[in-house]
């Protein structure tokens, strides 16, 4: 195989391998760091040796990012306040037509779920990425970790166990959410208590994530009356020379807001029984990195 075949076979499936990194990790950065070196161990392989060019990469990165979240986990970092993934474009549009297979591919990498999966070892997470993300069966799976296929399936019930007993019931409409988002920002626009409190559940959540990097509260609040009076607070200071723009994030309806074009904060709800049920924030300009390139939609 040649170098330039060899970088084509890899650009085809980089996207996918990107896929499992970042649902790996919840980190764009590493995940680019992860399919970087996965790119490095295919270019310096035996490629003539290898028959599926797709599972022998997905291999690499799974492995790869494995060993990074033992990393990071061995080093027992703490982050300041509540910790959210790093907020990820997605876009999957005629990539894939199948509406239950976008749907499952949205699921696995929103915010809720992404926040659930922290708190999995990372075996049980690899394995809950690979079968329920992108399908693989056990067999497969149990071969990419060289593990046997039975403990594959015990650490695939225990996580699967794990995130449905923690993982929020949300309504996945995106035209509902878009709507309670829109009347939700305009409420907290207008100093519009009552107007807002409208769009809340009363045992709302607000996460906001800022690594002790920007403003945002150091804990979770709950309640409508907790989270309507705060954005209210935040409100009225306002952003200077905002603007703000829906995008797809993590598979989901979300605002960008900018201040003086530079991204501010990405704010993104969850929605069941036409109500807010959760409200998430992204501060940390670290993570809002990867959005400054991003085009305003038209």
């Amino acid at each position: 195989m040649s170098t330039d075949t060899a970088t084509d076979v890899f650009e085809e499936h980089r996207p996918v391998l990107l896929g499992v990194a970042y649902r790996m990790l919840g980190r764009l950065a590493d995940a680019e760091d992860v399919v970087q070196e996965a790119w490095l161990r295919w270019s310096g392989a035996d490629r003539a040796a290898v028959r599926e060019p797709r599972g022998y990469l997905v291999r690499i990165t799974t492995r790869l990012a494995i060993d990074r979240l033992r990393q990071v986990k061995s080093r027992g970092e703490t982050y300041v306040g509540p910790w959210l993934p790093e907020p990820c474009v997605t876009d999957f549009g005629d990539a894939v037509p199948d509406a239950a297979e976008r749907a499952v591919l949205a699921d696995s990498v929103s915010l809720a779920v992404l926040v659930v999966l922290e708190s999995l070892s990372p075996l049980e997470r690899a394995v809950f990425v690979l079968r329920e993300a992108f399908g693989y069966p056990y067999a497969e799976i149990a071969a990419m970790l060289e593990r046997g296929e039975a403990a594959v399936r015990q650490l695939a019930g225990r996580a699967r166990k794990h995130v449905d007993e923690r993982r929020p019931r949300y309504d996945v409409d995106p035209v509902q959410r878009r709507d309670l988002t829109e009347r939700f920002l305009a409420a907290a626009a207008d100093g519009d208590l009552d107007g807002l409190l409208a769009t809340l559940a009363p045992d709302v959540r607000l996460v906001g994530d800022s690594g002790g990097r920007a403003k945002a509260p150091l804990r979770v609040l709950e309640s409508s009356d907790k989270v309507g009076r705060f954005l209210l607070g935040v409100a009225r200071q306002g952003v200077p020379d905002a603007s703000f723009d829906f995008l797809e994030l993590n598979g989901g309806p979300a605002v960008l807001v900018r201040s003086g074009g530079k991204p501010d904060s990405v704010v993104q709800v969850d929605v069941a029984d036409g109500r807010i049920q959760a409200v998430y924030i992204i501060r940390n300009p670290h993570k809002l990195v990867s959005l400054a390139d991003v085009v305003r939609p038209a």
